[in-house]
């Protein structure tokens, strides 16, 4: 049995299954999991309500009934209460059995309730989810436009600063008390991709702060006192 199958059920074998399934000790797993899945668990829901609902009527037409009868009995003299008396125990034993029916119906209606708030809460956290994938994203692509602005040293403009700054001005909730923090934030602690450095790309990079991290100077190269030239080069011009 699969969802299919019981969607393609008509209401009263819908009704039946949902029923024989109402009471937790006599429930089949694998069909409950069905019926409060989230094809099937409003169809289900809706079910239960209409049983919750019928009962109810049911409760209060029957009652209605009694009453009336207890007011014709009662004026027909001794002979009308006994027949009131000897129905009494046959009203009492059908009250019993539509309350316990309302009890177990009632309880099933609110595992349903809570299977799906379950199931909106999973929905509403996978939603908000790709809300802050969005949002990563675009603040990629806003840091990579400042970046390349940067490198190619240009003149920014006021679109340009106002666009940048959305990276300090919008934020998200993060935390169990969701501080809100600012898209830069995000980017420099959660959300900066990080290329992968192979060892040849290590060892370039260790060079290269080596030879920053040298003193500046000349180069031995050229070392030494420059010899001085004679004014008049031997030519005893003076």
């Amino acid at each position: 049995m699969d969802v299919t199958t019981l969607t393609q059920l008509t209401d009263d074998r819908y009704e039946r299954l949902v029923l024989d399934n109402a009471h937790p000790p006599a429930r089949d797993r694998e069909i409950w999991e069905l019926l409060v899945s989230p094809s099937l668990i409003d169809r289900t829901r809706d079910t239960l309500s209409c049983l919750v609902q019928r009962n109810v009527s049911a409760l209060r037409k029957r009652k209605a009934e009694r009453e009336a009868f207890q007011a014709a009995c009662f004026a027909r003299g001794p002979a009308g209460k006994k027949d009131w008396f000897d129905t009494r125990n046959e009203y009492d034993e059908w009250r019993h059995r539509a309350a316990n029916f309302a009890r177990t119906v009632q309880n099933a209606l609110a595992d349903v309730n809570r299977a799906k708030r379950d199931l909106n809460r999973s929905a509403n956290h996978s939603v908000a989810q790709e809300h802050r994938d969005c949002l990563r994203r675009l603040a990629l692509a806003v840091q990579r436009h400042q970046a390349a602005h940067a490198r190619a040293g240009g003149i920014a403009e006021q679109p340009d600063y106002e666009l940048w700054q959305a990276l300090d001005r919008i934020t998200v909730p993060i935390g169990p008390s969701s501080e809100p923090t600012p898209l830069r934030a995000m980017l420099d602690i959660y959300w900066t991709e990080v290329a992968s450095v192979d060892a040849a790309a290590e060892e370039r990079a260790g060079a290269e702060r080596v030879m920053r991290s040298a003193p500046a100077g000349p180069s031995g190269r050229f070392g030494g006192v420059p010899k001085a030239r004679h004014v008049d080069n031997g030519k005893r011009l003076a």
